[in-house]
Formats: C-alpha cells, structure tokens, sequence
C-alpha cells in the first residue's frame, strides 16, 4: 500500500475514535447528571434526558462521517485502504476503557458509508478485537465494605459512602427496615459466613427511583442485593426495598423497562459484575439497560452468529394469528422475533410505512413503565437461507417483497425490529386449563392497559394478540402500529337506544373511541369477557378513560415499582400502582 494511503489511514482511524469520544463524553454528561435530577425532583427533565441520551449516538455518527467526507472520498478508496484503517483503529484501542463500545461506533460509521454493504471481518468487528477478561478492572467499578461489624454498621457505611444532597425521610426507621429485612432473608449462620460485600460505585437511576445493587459472598453462595430508593413529595429520600431474590432482581433489568442511568468509565466491568448476579441474562441485554443499546445490538448479533453455527432448526412463521403491518418469524431455538414491515397493509389500518416507524420509535424514546417490549431496529439483515422455511420464505416474498434482496446463500431484509420473544396471551389463555392462571394473566392483561394509558399512551388495539406473556406471567404489549397519546382520542358513551344499529347512525369521528365496546374485542370468550369485566370493570367505562386524560394532561410523571409490592417498605411511597 502506498506510504500516503498508509497515512491517510491512520489519520481517518484516529478521526473515528475521536468521533467516539465525543459521543461517549455527551453520553457520560446526560448520565451523569441523574443524581441532581432525583434529588431535585426533576422528573421532566429526567425523560428528556433518556429521550436526548437515545438520539446522540445518530447524531455523533452524521457529525463523524461529514467530518471524515470533509478528509478523504470514503467511497473511492479500495477495500485494503479500509482493511489498514481498521487494523490502525485496533491499535489505538490498545488501552481504551471503552474499546468494546468503539468498535461499535466504527462499525456504525462503516455500515453508514457503504449503506451496510461491507458486512465481514476483515472490514468491521464482526468479532470483537479482544476478549474482556471481566474483574481486571474490578476496583474501578466496586466499594467494598466491612463484613466482620453488625449489619446495621454495614449499612450505615454505605449510606456514608452514597451520599445525597438532600436528607432521609426517616433514616433510623428506613435502617432498621433494611436491618429486618436482611435478617428476614439470611440465617444467623448465613450472616456469620459472609466474607465479602461489594457495591457496584455507580448509583442507577432510572424514573423516579435510584438503586444502589451489590452482593454479599458466602462459602457457598452469593446473594444479589438491591437497595431502592425513591423521592417522597417532600424531597425526602425513602428507602423503599431491599431486593434480594434474582428473580426480582431480573426485573429490574426486564427488557420492558427504559435504560438506566448510571455513570461509569468502565461499562464492561460493570456489565461483566452484573452477570455474575444474573448469569440468565445475556451480556447484550445488560449493555442495552445501561443504555448502550448500539452495542447491545453488536452483541445481539454476535450471539446470533453463534447460534446459527451452533445450531440446525429453521426459521419459521411465529406462532400466532398473522399481523396486518407486521410480518413476523423466529427461529424456534432462540428467544427473539423478527419484524418486518409488510408492502402493503388491510383497509382497516389507516397509517403508512412511516408512520409504524415513527410508533416504535416513540415507544423506544418514552418510559416502558414495564408494559411494553423494547425493540431494536435493524438495515441489512443477513439469514442463511438453507435455514428459511419454504413456507416462510414464500409468505415473506408475498408480504414484505420491497424488503428482501438475495445475495449468494443470504436473504438480506433491509429493514427489521428484532424483539423479546414471548407467548402470544391469545394462545395462552386457549391452551392453559388452570383457571388461577387464566385469572392471574386477564389480571395482568388489565394491570399492563391501565399502566400503559397512565403513562399517557393510548395502546389502540387492544386484541389479546397484540400482548405476550413472559415465564414469569408477566403480561407485555408489543403491537404499536395503532398507538398514540392519550390525548389524541376522544372517549365517548354509546348512544342509549333499543336499535342495535344505533351505532351505524351516529356521528363518529375518527378520534372517537367508545370504551363500552373493549368488551368484545379485547378477549374473545364469554368466560373470559366475565373475568376481565369483574377485574377491570372501569377499562369498560368512558369515565375511567377521561380520567386517565386528565391525570395525563397533569404531565404528571408516573412510576411504577419493577419489583412486587410485597417487599414494599412504604405501599405509600410517590410510585403508582393499578
């Protein structure tokens, strides 16, 4: 390669990671300030930021590539110019705390130049420069606290180590809370055993709650522990739990929530830590809580890739009743779905490609308050496609032609979201038999509608197959093609009148929605219209509706506890719960 070219590399190599720089510094100043927020009680300012935080990565990426077009015509240089660029971009990473998350970023800018084109190895990191060996940077990310005191002098340490700039409600009472609650957990024997007590030095916030997460080692064990903080209405901090079941703890970190806040240097120690409490989670699913969904997604990928190799099922039509908007598969052995958006849409669905586009985007910039699934958009999608269904393949040329390209063995889907995988709730309820289940998830059903308007958003439609229920019985909406604020509707009583046909006469604009009619369309069976209507009566009743406009219109920011409100220290803490 000639000496200049050489040159130029280098030189467009260190340009990038000083594009990277300044993204993860704009991200660090957003993160940052979440500690100022909660204690003054900012809560609008607070989904601002989360909003701010999830644009800067694109905006980063345009200022860059303008930048480098500025330099050099990145298109007219040969693929070994682009081969020496990254071999010289892994050398500057040699010693960066943030080499993963660069990697990311270098790859972004490259599928942005070649429009996603340049997908292989030698081009981008398909696979990570390095292996993290996770705990060399361990005393970066932790506090460590004395384990031979009593409990109550442990936890006066760390509230002396985490400290905020307003006061306690009550910090005697919320001690000995928290001093119960531990013994209630662990045995004296237990306590005796413990050797180490660690806190990971970054405070996560997120809504209206911080959360200060550790462990406790034993011999034989290690026990997750998670100290909940909320703000009272007098700006007074509340200890509201301690969490200390994974299971709970994983609900922290549900994929149903918006990213946390929590300002770290070293996000691979700190990810690295997090799986260790919980290894069933993924490590692309922890980078996507910390809001580093970019990266999360380059992992995703990466543990696609491995389970393609590692696997021969093939990839079929997703269980369910067909989508009018969405075109929706998986590969039965791996826990997402893929969506695509069809060609055309059913005469009832009055919306545009854009606007399915600008729905899902809402829901990625605006708080999931535990209801809704995250979903992660994807350009240029490659699947094997001697791993495709027949059936599937021709139902995805039918619906979703404009999308698809072939190229060698691949089909290449220009534009998908990939999702958690879940149970459609329309199969559940058919097939589950035992009737306190089918009461607990028409519960659920009714909880995660009422959660979903009070955090002012309208779901639309509200058929049970537009909702998934997790292992956990959690029930999640996921369809958002007919969503909006709840503002934009008008919630109406239907008209009194003998005439069956007196709704066919009436004015109705588009807008109009007549609660009085859920009934019959959100659960199709008698027995379970009965269950929905004795459990959540008043979603049936325009009145509720109008109510929830009301409290919406307030811009009154809700929260809603990620963890079960039997561990609760104060059911009358600032949170919602419906």
């Amino acid at each position: 390669m000639d000496p200049e070219d050489t040159k130029t590399s280098a030189k467009l190599a260190y340009q990038i990671l000083n594009g990277f720089d300044r993204s993860f510094r704009w991200h660090a100043r957003i993160t940052s300030g979440a500690q100022l927020r909660f204690e003054k009680a900012l809560w609008q300012q607070t989904q601002s930021a989360v909003k701010e935080r999830i644009t800067i990565y694109e905006k980063s990426l345009s200022d860059c590539v303008a930048e480098i077009y500025e330099n050099v015509n990145p298109r007219a240089q040969g693929d070994v110019f682009w081969i020496n660029t990254k071999q010289a971009f892994q050398k500057l990473l040699e010693e960066h705390p943030q080499f993963e998350l660069a990697e990311t970023f270098y790859n972004s800018i490259i599928g942005r130049i070649f429009k996603h084109q340049k997908i292989n190895d030698d081009m981008i990191f398909i696979t990570p420069s390095r292996c993290y060996l996770g705990g060399l940077l361990r005393d970066n990310v932790i506090n460590r606290f004395d384990e031979t005191g009593t409990v109550r002098e442990m936890y006066e340490s760390v509230f002396n180590t985490y400290r905020f700039s307003v006061p306690f409600e009550d910090y005697e009472r919320d001690i000995l809370l928290l001093e119960a609650a531990l013994r209630k957990r662990l045995t004296k024997e237990q306590l005796a055993a413990v050797h180490t007590i660690e806190v990971l030095k970054p405070v996560f916030y997120r809504g209206k709650a911080a959360y200060l997460i550790g462990r406790m080692c034993m011999p034989d064990e290690t026990m997750p522990f998670v100290i909940a903080l909320h703000m009272n209405q007098r700006n007074q901090v509340i200890v509201d739990a301690l969490v200390s079941e994974r299971a709970h703890l994983s609900f922290l970190f549900s994929f149903a929530r918006s990213y946390f806040m929590a300002d770290t240097q070293h996000p691979a120690e700190i990810v690295n830590f997090l799986h260790e409490l919980l290894p069933h989670k993924k490590q692309f699913e922890l980078y996507i809580s910390l809001g580093f969904y970019k990266h999360g997604k380059t992992e995703f990928y990466r543990n696609f890739v491995n389970h393609i190799e590692s696997s021969d099922d093939k990839f079929t039509l997703a269980p369910g009743i067909k989508g009018l908007v969405m075109a929706v598969f998986h590969l039965p052995s791996y826990g997402v779905v893929f969506k695509v958006i069809r060609d055309e849409f059913a005469e009832s669905k009055k919306i545009t490609r854009d606007d399915v586009k600008d729905r899902y985007r809402l829901v990625k910039m605006g708080d999931r308050v535990g209801r809704m699934a995250d979903t992660h958009e994807y350009v240029n999608f490659h699947f094997p496609v001697d791993r495709i269904d027949d059936a599937l393949l021709e139902h995805l040329k039918e619906t979703c032609a404009s999308s698809l390209e072939f190229e060698g063995g691949d089909l290449i889907i220009n534009h998908l979201y990939i999702e958690r995988k879940m149970t459609p709730l329309n199969l559940y309820l058919n097939e589950e038999t035992d009737p306190d289940k089918v009461r607990h998830a028409i519960n659920e059903l009714g909880r995660c509608i009422k959660q979903i308007a009070y955090s002012n958003i309208f779901p639309g439609d509200m058929l049970h197959k537009n909702f998934g229920i997790t292992r956990t019985g959690r029930v999640i909406f996921y369809d958002y093609d007919e969503i909006c604020y709840m503002n934009e509707r008008n919630f109406r009583e239907l008209p009194k009148s003998d005439d069956p046909y007196a709704l066919d006469t009436l004015s109705v604009a588009p807008d109009d929605v007549f609660p009085e009619q859920f009934e019959h369309f959100i659960v199709g069976k008698k027995h379970l219209k009965e269950l929905l209507k004795e459990l959540h009566g008043d979603l049936l009743l325009p009145e509720y509706w109008r109510y929830l406009q009301a409290e919406a219109a307030k811009v009154r920011t809700q929260h809603f506890t990620p963890y079960p409100s039997d561990i609760r220290f104060h059911q009358n803490a600032n949170t919602t719960r419906k």
